[in-house]
């Protein structure tokens, strides 16, 4: 068990409920000729590298108008993202000389910022839900905020809803949930909860899972995943029933408001009854890092965003048949 710790940052070695951010800067142009700087943050898993905007973007066909096109990134193109141009929001003179690099659902990606300011700690539990107005000007595209100095917000963006919004986001192996995924051996049709803080994550994986023919639950964190999972498990002592009656599989992400998916799967493995469930940890981090994490908090899998054979081949690998009493 000692070694495994060695593998794990300290933030997450148990499933510590904080992650590390990025926090950078936007800047918008009033109508009255002032300024409003837009404090945005996304997690510094995602992030390979910031690094100043590079001078060749080649244009290129079948790429959204809010990309500026496509650059040569340690030798890989790469798509570069106006963020400004998605926000809608007229830019300062000279702004707009930083890309952060991201990578996650498999894909790389830059996005042009106007200023990488520092990297900061934060508590999932500090995350709270964005004002509306807010959230209305981007889009609906808001995970949360974090109150920081000054009374000031920070806005943590979702960048899967963001790139699916700009049909960027694919879905491996299946070009529409209804195609028939072949050469996977099924053993029936479960019950399966699936936690994420995006709307379009869980969008995509209800339908890879329905057309699977599984009946699916969602919880949009860890605390409200929980409290279903013990309503449940209220129900079933009740009945003289067994947990897994009710639900044969979870999937979860890692990032999420309130209590992250770590901190979830480590409370679910440590419950007697709970940790009959089989967890699947559906994230868009591919890195080794977050692998060895969900294994440290007992996940029974862990599977990158969104392919979906993978998926529903895990489905019927780990699921559990309901035990009867």
């Amino acid at each position: 068990m000692a070694r495994k710790k060695e593998l794990l940052p300290k933030i997450l070695e148990t499933g510590a409920n904080e992650l590390e951010i990025i926090d950078f800067r936007m800047f918008e142009v009033l109508e009255d000729g002032g300024t409003y700087e837009w404090i945005l943050g996304v997690n510094v898993a995602k992030v390979k590298e910031v690094i100043f905007k590079p001078k060749d973007i080649v244009k290129a066909p079948g790429l959204p108008k809010e990309a500026e096109g496509l650059a040569k990134i340690r030798g890989q193109m790469v798509p570069i993202i106006n963020l400004a141009r998605w926000m809608r929001i007229k830019e300062p003179p000279g702004a707009g000389k930083y890309v952060i690099v991201m990578e996650f659902l498999r894909e790389i990606v830059g996005v042009v910022v106007h200023e990488a300011k520092r990297i900061r700690r934060i508590r999932w539990a500090d995350i709270r839900r964005p004002p509306r107005s807010i959230d209305e000007k981007l889009g609906g595209k808001v995970i949360g905020v974090v109150e920081i100095e000054d009374n000031k917000l920070l806005l943590l963006l979702d960048f899967e809803g963001i790139l699916d919004e700009l049909g960027m986001i694919k879905i491996f192996g299946v070009e529409t949930p209804e195609d028939v995924i072949e050469g996977i051996e099924r053993k029936g049709h479960f019950n399966i909860l699936i936690l994420d803080d995006s709307p379009v994550a869980r969008k995509i994986i209800r339908r890879i899972l329905e057309a699977d023919g599984h009946t699916v639950f969602e919880a949009q964190n860890g605390i409200e995943a929980l409290q279903l999972l013990h309503k449940w498990l209220e129900d079933a002592k009740k009945s003289g029933k067994d947990i897994t009656e009710y639900v044969q599989l979870i999937i979860s992400d890692i990032e999420m408001p309130g209590m992250d998916g770590l901190t979830f799967t480590r409370k679910v493995k440590e419950d007697p009854e709970l940790s009959k469930i089989p967890v699947i940890i559906n994230t868009s981090l591919s890195d080794r890092a977050n692998v060895d994490k969900s294994k440290f908090v007992g996940a029974d899998a862990h599977l990158v965003k969104f392919d979906a054979p993978d998926l529903v081949k895990l489905v019927h690998e780990y699921a559990k048949l309901p035990e009867r009493r």
